[in-house]
Parts: structure tokens; sequence; C-alpha cells
């Protein structure tokens, strides 16, 4: 059954290609037309970042794989499920609400906006495993113009996966709209996006020596179904919902400026007959952005709850830990725009946001004076603990920037809190990028610096649950950091370095709980990534090197490594990638997660790592298709069955995927 599973996806696959690939062959007999622009808001003001459109040719089949999110993922295992960034300068620190932050590599990272002269939809299917395993991931992007100036666009994903283990299933989906306008005179962005997530959560296996050594534990018996393997949880669950609202309204103050004078032969054109474009000064913007958040974890077997959980609170029964969270800012700000005289080759801009929060939590209504119960006794100051808590927080700020041109662009940021918990933070951030000729090629600059003095997110803070309380009074977190890059293009050669000093860091420690770090951390990072390339045959390396001035409490794998060896090549309009990947870094003391809280947590007992992760594959594109055939974990059991990137979690054991992704231009 279970080949037969994967064989009628298999042709179901083939089935579509060949669907798409006729649409695509028919479209370009057309000359349909590629999407013009895409771009990104640069917050807090909105102004528009060019970027690209996701039609990317070489290693789509990437998105599939759960480790593949960096070149150290730490992650439960499943696709979907939580997971977090061990390359310390990629990791996004804790938010307002942590309890989803393990999912938010799942969420819609980007907040994209098309301008395309005709529709565009961008459709995207990954499938893999059988009956009992399946993994499956539908992805749909649309974008379609009022007018030159207009344009709207929808998104969905349905992320359905079973997983290789026991009682480890996800079941996401994601939807949202988007659309904007950009007028001579008023300019809008907006977007609306909605996701619920639920994840069963397995607490992991009740012993590696299922993966790594099962004769030892099955006496003898040198083999087990991996859905077969005990787990310690079988009634828990997580759901995270979210919705996010962002409104960006621009108005614009300007002169009419003729664009020509005299015609092709020298004479003069008559003032009636002229061309005429608006030239923005000042622009005066106002930014919505509303923010939801719930977070559920149930378990429903007490017993298990009993052995998994140190403590017990608030139900003996079972659980049901409930917390949400809102947020409402808005905006204000003023801008005297970059480029609309030759001596004013900068924007920059002011603006003030306030902003409402509001956090609920489980509410305590248990007699903890009654001994019959059984309860663990409250933390310290934990008993008067409000189950609602409201901030009026706001900031003033300035921003700086040129996003404008090829040889010199730069972007700088000042905030400082002035109202509630964040009166006295303070926040700037800034980026260089250049441009320069060398030798016939061009190299490319990026330089950066922050410096944040913040207020520790209130969750961290103060939190209730039925298995974890804590009352904290943690300081402000002071965070240094600078580094930059280089990029030759004609060596494929980038070179990236950085330095982070991290005083008053907040992590979790070995029994769960936020602890704050009194002294300082220091962080480096140095990254080197080469591409080589000798006819088809081509190379790709990315070597991270990273180290932490202390291990207790910010543990690091000190070496990362991904490669990517690969011929490319083209048979008739066939592009062809036929290659092996593989990501490897060392061992270090890995984290172990916690599924009450969705958090991973400092452990000094075991380490992990020392094991490649390697993907046979065929990836290819036909006109504007997109497909791939690949057999993920090729080498399970080649050199050790040690795959394990989070402490009770092992990694997806071998599997067939596919993958199909079309760029429909109507």
């Amino acid at each position: 059954m279970y080949l037969c599973g994967r064989m009628n996806k298999l042709y179901l696959a083939i089935l579509i290609i060949l669907l798409a690939g006729g649409h695509a062959s028919a479209a370009k007999k057309k000359e349909a037309v590629a999407p013009a622009v895409a771009w990104e808001p640069l917050q807090p003001l909105g102004l528009r970042e060019p970027c690209g459109i996701d039609t990317l040719e070489y290693n789509y089949f990437q998105a599939s794989i759960p480790s593949a999110r960096s070149t150290a993922w730490a992650t439960t295992g499943n696709y979907g499920s939580e997971g977090i960034n061990m390359i310390f300068d990629e990791r996004l620190p804790y938010s307002d609400f942590f309890l989803g932050d393990a999912l938010r590599t799942w969420k819609p990272r980007t907040r994209k906006f098309y301008n395309t002269r005709i529709p565009m939809t961008l459709l995207g299917y990954t499938t893999g495993g059988g009956r009992d395993n399946a993994q499956d991931d539908l992805t749909a992007v649309f974008s379609g113009n009022i007018d030159r100036r207009s344009q709207v666009g929808a998104m969905l994903q349905y992320l359905y996966s079973k997983g290789s283990y026991a009682n480890q299933a996800t079941d996401h989906l994601t939807w949202g709209f988007s659309g904007s306008h950009i007028g001579d005179r008023y300019e809008f962005q907006g977007y609306f996006y909605h996701y619920n997530f639920v994840n069963k959560e397995s607490g992991g296996i009740t012993d590696p020596l299922y993966i790594t050594d099962p004769a030892e534990v099955q006496g003898g018996v040198t083999s087990i179904a991996p859905k077969s393997i005990p787990t310690r949880l079988n009634n828990a669950h997580t759901r995270n919902v979210g919705t996010d609202l962002w409104l960006n309204n621009r108005y614009k103050i300007g002169f009419w400026r003729a664009d020509a004078t005299v015609d092709s032969l020298g004479q003069e054109i008559p003032d009636s007959l002229r061309t005429h474009t608006y030239v923005p000064v000042t622009s005066f913007v106002w930014t919505l952005h509303y923010r939801e958040q719930k977070h559920i974890f149930s378990n429903t077997s007490a017993a298990e709850g009993a052995d998994f959980f140190g403590n017990t609170y608030l139900c003996p029964t079972g659980t049901y830990d409930r917390t949400t969270y809102w947020a409402l800012s808005n905006t204000l700000g003023v801008q005297l725009l970059e480029g609309f005289h030759k001596y004013a080759p900068f924007g920059l801009s002011a603006y003030l946001t306030y902003e409402m929060r509001r956090f609920n939590q489980t509410p305590d209504s248990i007699d903890h004076s009654d001994p019959s119960l059984g309860l663990t006794p409250l933390p310290e100051g934990a008993a008067g603990m409000a189950s609602s808590q409201s901030q009026n927080l706001a900031w003033a700020g300035a921003q700086l920037t040129k996003l404008k041109g090829s040889v010199l662009t730069y972007d700088a940021t000042a905030e400082l809190g002035v109202i509630g918990d964040v009166a006295g933070d303070l926040r700037l951030r800034a980026n260089v990028r250049s441009r320069l000729p060398l030798m016939g090629d061009s190299l490319r600059v990026h330089a950066y610096g922050e410096f944040l003095n913040e207020e520790t997110p209130y969750l961290l803070r103060h939190y209730r649950s039925n298995h974890f309380i804590w009352n904290n009074d943690f300081g402000k977190q002071r965070t240094y950091a600078f580094g930059g890059s280089v990029q030759l293009g004609r060596t494929g050669t980038t070179l990236s370095a950085g330095v982070k000093n991290l005083q008053n860091y907040v992590y979790f420690a070995d029994d769960f709980l936020p602890r704050q770090h009194g002294g300082n951390v220091q962080v480096f990072h140095a990254r080197l990534q080469q591409d080589l390339r000798a006819g088809i045959l081509n190379w790709r390396n990315t070597i991270t090197y990273q180290t932490s001035t202390d291990d207790a409490v910010l543990p690091l794998p000190k070496l990362a490594v991904y490669s990517n060896l690969f011929l490319l090549f083209k048979v008739a309009t066939l592009h062809v990638q036929l290659g092996v990947d593989c990501d490897w870094y060392t061992k270090y003391h890995a984290p172990a997660y916690q599924p009450a809280t969705a958090t991973f947590a400092n452990q000094h007992t075991v380490k992990l790592g020392n094991y490649p992760f390697m993907n046979v594959y065929a990836n290819m594109k036909l006109g504007r298709t997109r497909f791939y055939v690949m057999m993920s974990h090729i080498n399970q059991g080649w050199f050790s069955n040690d795959y394990f990137s989070v402490v009770d979690y092992p990694l997806n054991p071998r599997r067939l995927q596919l993958g199909l992704s079309v760029d429909f231009a109507n």
C-alpha cells in the first residue's frame, strides 16, 4: 500500500507537469508578459524596496525539507513543526508573543506586493511519503492589476503532514489578501493575513536508542517501524492562531515638471503640448497595524502530564492553557522624499507611533489550600498575578534613506521609547550598500550596525499556565552588533562576518524557565559562500563559523557546512539540475523542546550534531513550470543513526518527495 500510494502521487505529478508544460508552451507562443515589479515595504513608513519574484530555477526542492530552513536548524522533525535557527546571526529575537515564535518560519515571512501588466498566478504543490506518513503542501499566490497604478492580490497555503513518527502531525492553513495603489499624490499599501496552525505534540520519543541502537531496547530486534516508536505524550495538541492587518497611507505634496522643452529637431515645444510629471517633495504617512495571536496547549491525559511535567499548578485532571494577545498601533509621519532635486539625494523622515497591547492568560480559579488536589505550590509572587494586562506605549523615531541608485544606498532608523514600559528604550539601526567596479566585474559591499536597549517582552516576565508559572523582574536587554559582507560576482565568492555583544540576555534554562544573564555574551560569526563551476558541473558551498563566549548561556555549533554538487544543463528548452546536497554541523549541546510553551531550552547533558543529512534530487524547469523528484535523507544508516537535531526528536527517515510549481501569466 505504501508503494502504491507513492506511485499514485508520482503519476498525478507527472500528469500535472505535462498539462502545465503544455500551458507554458502555449503561454510562450502568445508571448505572455512577465511580472513587471515586485517590492516589500520598508518599516515603519512603508517605503518600497524592490525584491524578486519566487520563480527561481535552482534548488526548488529545498523548501520541502524541515531541517533545511538554515544550515543549522534545530527542529522537532516534521514538516510544519517547531524549530529554531542555530545560526545565531540569522535568529530572530523573542517577539511580544514568544509562544508563537517556534512556528514563525511557517508563517508568511515576507509581505510582497506585485505590479503586473497581466494577471499572475503562482501555484505550488509538494508531496512525499505514503498513506501513513504523507506530507502535502499546496500554495497559491495571485496578483492582478485594476489599472496601471492599482493592484490586488491573494494568497493561500494549506500544509498537512502526518509525520514519520507517532503523534507529530501538523495541519496548517494560511490565507490573506493584499492591495496597493501608487498614484501621483496618494499611495496605499495594505495586507490582511490569517493563519491557523494545529500541531500534535509527542513530547519526543521515550528512548533515543529506538533510532541509534534498536536492538538494545528490543531484545535483539534490529529494526522498528518509525510509527511504532513510543512517545512521551499521546493526547497533546498545540494550536496557534493569528491575524495581521497592515494599512499604509501616504499623501504626497509636490509640483508638476515639464519633461521636455524641445523636440528632436531642436524646436521649442509649446507648453500646451509638453508632457508633465508630478514630482513629490514631501509626504504625510499614516500606518495602522493590528496584530492578534492565540496559543492553546491541551493535554487530556493527566497521567502522562504528571510523568512528563515537573509541576502542575492549576488543574490535576488535564491541561488547557489559553493565552491571547492583540496589539493596535498607529504611526504618523512626515517625510522629505528622496530625489525630487539633484541636491536632495536622500529621504528624511520623522514619525510617532502609539500602540495599545492586551494580554490574556489562563485564569487561576483553584483553591490552592486544598491538599487533596495534589497541586504544586505556586511560585513566590505568582498568587496575585493578573489574568489580563494592558499596555499603552509610544515611540518617537526618525529615518534617513537612500534607496535609489546603483552605486550607494543606505537606510538608518532611530527610535526612542517615550511612554509606558518602553520608556527609555532605544533602537538604532543602519545599513549601507555599495556596488563598485573592479577589474571588469562589480564588487558588492554591505555594512550594518545596530544598538538596542529594549524592555524584555511582557510574557517573558509574567506568565501563567498549568505547568509553568513565572514572575520575573528582568531588566532591559542591550545588544551591540556590527558587521558586513563583500560579494564578487565573477568568482562566485561572498564573505561576511559580524560581532554581537549581548547584555542581560534572556534565555530558557534546563528547567524550561526563562533566565536573564547579568553579564555580557559575545558572538562572532564568519561565513564563506563559494560557487564553483566547470562546464555543466557546479559546486556551491556555504561554510559558517560561529563562537559564543559563554556556552552555558548560549550554546552554538562552531562550524556549519552546506554543500551542493550538481550538473546543470539544458535539453532543448528543459533546464535540468541533477545533484546531491548535504548539510552538516559540529556537535554541541543542542536544545531541548518544551511543548507546553513551544520553547527551546538549554541542556548540558546530550550533544548532537556531526551527522550529514543528504538528499539526491532532479530539479527541472520547463517554461514557467518548475518540478523536482528527490530522495530525502538518502544516507540514512550509512554512517550512523544519530540523526537528531533536538533532544529526543529524530529527523525524518529516508523518503521520496515530489514538487511542482507553475507561474501562470493569464
